[in-house]
C-alpha cells in the first residue's frame, strides 16, 4: 500500500451533457435503468444528448479519478495524483461554463526554475535557469550559460509553437474513419470523408513544416535540442518535457513527441502555460461535476462496478456493481483503462482470444513515484535565497532538480530499466500553496514531488514499505542539497510508487496517461488500431478515458470525442 508518515457551440452545451466528473455524489437514489452509464468518475467521461438519463459510477469515496484533492494530513490538502492544469481544451471549458461552476486557476510566472549544484563564484549563489512567458527575461537567463543559445531561443520557441498549434484540430476530433472512407456505399464513404478534415487542417497549417513535424514526433528529443542549443542546463530543462511521465530517455526515439504533447496546451489563452487550480486539482473535477449535475446527471461514489452486462445478442445491457445490484442502460462508457475494461470488467468469453492477446500487449510502463509532502516552512534554495520565509517568483513554478545535465537524466533512466529506483532521480517540485492559501495552514506549505525513474518491480519483486521509505529518503537527500533545511521542515509525507498509483487510482501499471504515449499507441493506434474510434467489439460499449485518442493529459477530449461517437450510434438505432 502507499506509504504515509503521520455542443453546436452556444447551443451544444444545452443539447449535450458532458461528464468529466468531480465533486460529492448527488443525493438522488440510484435508478434501475439509465440511457447511459459511465464507469469511473475520472476527469474524462461522457457527452450525451440532452434529455438522456445518465449516471456516473465511481468506486472510490471521491470523484475525479487522478484529478482529486484529498486531505492526507490534518490541514494539508493535496492534489494527490494529477497536480497541474493546462491541456483542458478551451472549447470544453467554455461550453461547460466551468468558471461559472467554480473553476479558478492561478497562473504561474515564471514557468520553470532549474537550480545548479555548484559553488558560487566570489560569494555569489550558484547559478540557475529561470524560464517564463517574458522573452526578454528568458534571453537574459539563457545568456548566463550561452550567448549563442540566447540568440537561437526565440526562433526555437516560434518553431515549436507552430508545430504544437497545428496539432490542435486532431485533439478535438476522433481519428480518421478509415473503414468508413474505404468501405461501404458511396453515400457512407462520402459521409466519412468529413473525418479527414482535421488531418487536412493539420497539413495546411504545417505547410512546408511537415518534414519538421514528422521529425519531432519520431526523433529523440536530444537530436532536436542538440541541433538548436549548446548549454547543458537549457537542453536538460527542455528535455524534461520529453520524458515527463514516460519510461524513456531523451536519447530514445519518440521523446520528441512527448515534448510536443506537453507544450501544445494553453491556459487563459497563454500557449504552453500550466497553472494551479484553486483548492487543488479536485477543483476541476468539482466544477465539471456541477456542470453535469446542472443538466440532470446522477453522480455516485462508492459504486464499484464489478462487471459489464452483455446480453445473448452480444450487446451491452448495463453493469452490475459489487453489492450485486444490476443497473441497465443502452450504452456503457468505460473511463477505466483499456486493460481494466477488457480484462477485469468484461465477461470472459465475450471477447475473442485474439483481441485479449492484443490488449495484453498495450504498454503501461510507468517511471513515476509521486511524493506528497507537508512542510512547516518554505524551501529556501541556495541558487535563489529568499529571506524571512518569503516566497520568490521561482517558488510558484515547476522546480527542476537534478536536471542541470542531460547525463543525469540518462543515468536515472538506466537505473530504472535495470530494475532499480534511480540513485539520482529526476525531480519536478511544485509548491501550489505559494499561490493558493486554501491548501495549507498559515506559514505551512504542500509540496508535490513528481519523481522519475522508478520501476514497477524492484529487481523482479514487489515494492516493500522499506523500499518506499528508502527511495523517499534518497529524494529528500537530493532536495536537501539544493535547499538546506528541507528535511527538518517535513511534517508528513505520502509515497506513491507505480503499484500504489495503480491500486488507488486505477492507473494500470501506474501509468498516468492510461497507456504509454509512444508512437505505436497514438492516434489511429490508440490504444489499439481496432479501438481508435472508441467503439469496443461489444456493441454499446465504448472507451472514454485517457487510454483513447488524443491521450493522457488532454483533459476532456477523449470523453468528448467518445461521447459524440456514442451519440451518433444511438441516433442510428
Amino acid at each position: 500500500m502507499a506509504a504515509a508518515v503521520w455542443t453546436d457551440r452556444g447551443t451544444r452545451a444545452k443539447n449535450l451533457l458532458w461528464i468529466l466528473t468531480g465533486s460529492r455524489s448527488n443525493h438522488t437514489a440510484l435508478k434501475p435503468r439509465y440511457d447511459a452509464l459511465v464507469i469511473g468518475g475520472g476527469h474524462n467521461g461522457l457527452v450525451a444528448k440532452g434529455g438522456v438519463k445518465t449516471a456516473v459510477l465511481e468506486r472510490r469515496h471521491v470523484l475525479g479519478g487522478a484529478a482529486v484533492t484529498e486531505e492526507i494530513f490534518p490541514g494539508f490538502r493535496f492534489s494527490r495524483c494529477s497536480y497541474l492544469l493546462s491541456l483542458l481544451r478551451p472549447h470544453i471549458c467554455r461550453d461547460l461554463e466551468l468558471k461559472k461552476h467554480g473553476l479558478k486557476v492561478y497562473m504561474r510566472e515564471p514557468h520553470s526554475f532549474t537550480p545548479m549544484l555548484e559553488e558560487g563564484m566570489k560569494g555569489a549563489p550558484p547559478r540557475s535557469l529561470t524560464l517564463g512567458s517574458d522573452l526578454a527575461k528568458n534571453l537574459s537567463e539563457i545568456d548566463k550559460f550561452s550567448q549563442k543559445d540566447a540568440k537561437a531561443y526565440p526562433e526555437f520557441v516560434a518553431h515549436l509553437e507552430k508545430l504544437a498549434s497545428a496539432i490542435h484540430p486532431l485533439l478535438d476530433s476522433p481519428p480518421v474513419d478509415i473503414k468508413g472512407v474505404t468501405a461501404g456505399s458511396l453515400r457512407k464513404r462520402l459521409a466519412a470523408t468529413k473525418t479527414l478534415m482535421p488531418f487536412a487542417k493539420l497539413g495546411l497549417k504545417l505547410g512546408g513544416n511537415i518534414p519538421d513535424f514528422y521529425e519531432i514526433i519520431t526523433a529523440p528529443i536530444m537530436k532536436i535540442l542538440t541541433r538548436w542549443f549548446d548549454s547543458e542546463p537549457l537542453r536538460a530543462t527542455l528535455a524534461t518535457d520529453g520524458v515527463i511521465g514516460a519510461m524513456t530517455s531523451p536519447s530514445n526515439p519518440g521523446s520528441g513527441y512527448v515534448l510536443l504533447h506537453h507544450v501544445m496546451g494553453e491556459l487563459e489563452k497563454e500557449k504552453g502555460a500550466w497553472g494551479y487550480v484553486e483548492g487543488g486539482m479536485g477543483g476541476v473535477s468539482q466544477a465539471i461535476a456541477r456542470a453535469a449535475q446542472s443538466y440532470g446527471v446522477d453522480i455516485f461514489t462508492e459504486k464499484n462496478v464489478e462487471q459489464i452486462l452483455v446480453g445473448s445478442d452480444g450487446a451491452t445491457k448495463g453493469v452490475v456493481i459489487k453489492d450485486g445490484t444490476e443497473i441497465y442502460s443502452n450504452v456503457v462508457l468505460s473511463n477505466a483503462t483499456p486493460y481494466a475494461t477488457f480484462k477485469y470488467l468484461t465477461p470472459k468469453g465475450a471477447l475473442s482470444e485474439e483481441f485479449i492477446k492484443a490488449v495484453d500487449q498495450i504498454d503501461y510502463t510507468s517511471p513515476v513515484t509521486k511524493i506528497n509532502v507537508a512542510l512547516d516552512k518554505l524551501p529556501n534554495f541556495l541558487a535563489s535565497p529568499t529571506p524571512d520565509d518569503k516566497p520568490g517568483p521561482h517558488h510558484q513554478c515547476s522546480i527542476h532538480l537534478n536536471c542541470e545535465n542531460v547525463d543525469i537524466l540518462e543515468a536515472a533512466y538506466k537505473d530504472a530499466i535495470n530494475g532499480r529506483p534511480s540513485a539520482r532521480p529526476m525531480l519536478e517540485m511544485t509548491i501550489p500553496s505559494v499561490l493558493d492559501p486554501t491548501l495549507a495552514p498559515p506559514g505551512c506549505h504542500v509540496v508535490s514531488l513528481f519523481t522519475q525513474f522508478t520501476p514497477y518491480h524492484i529487481k523482479g519483486r514487489e515494492w516493500t514499505q522499506q523500499d518506499r521509505e528508502d527511495f523517499a529518503d534518497t529524494v529528500f537527500d537530493w532536495v536537501e542539497q539544493y535547499a538546506p533545511g528541507f528535511k527538518t521542515s517535513v511534517v508528513g509525507r505520502e509515497i506513491l510508487s507505480p503499484p500504489d498509483l495503480e491500486k488507488i487510482f486505477g492507473l494500470t501499471g501506474g501509468n498516468i496517461f492510461h497507456g504509454s504515449m509512444s508512437l505505436d499507441q497514438l492516434y489511429l493506434a490508440r490504444p489499439l488500431p481496432s479501438l481508435s474510434d472508441y467503439r469496443s467489439p461489444i456493441k454499446g460499449l465504448y472507451l472514454c478515458g485517457s487510454g483513447c485518442h488524443p491521450g493522457g493529459g488532454v483533459m476532456g477530449s477523449p470523453g468528448w470525442n467518445a461521447a459524440l461517437t456514442a451519440i451518433s450510434d444511438l441516433k442510428r438505432r
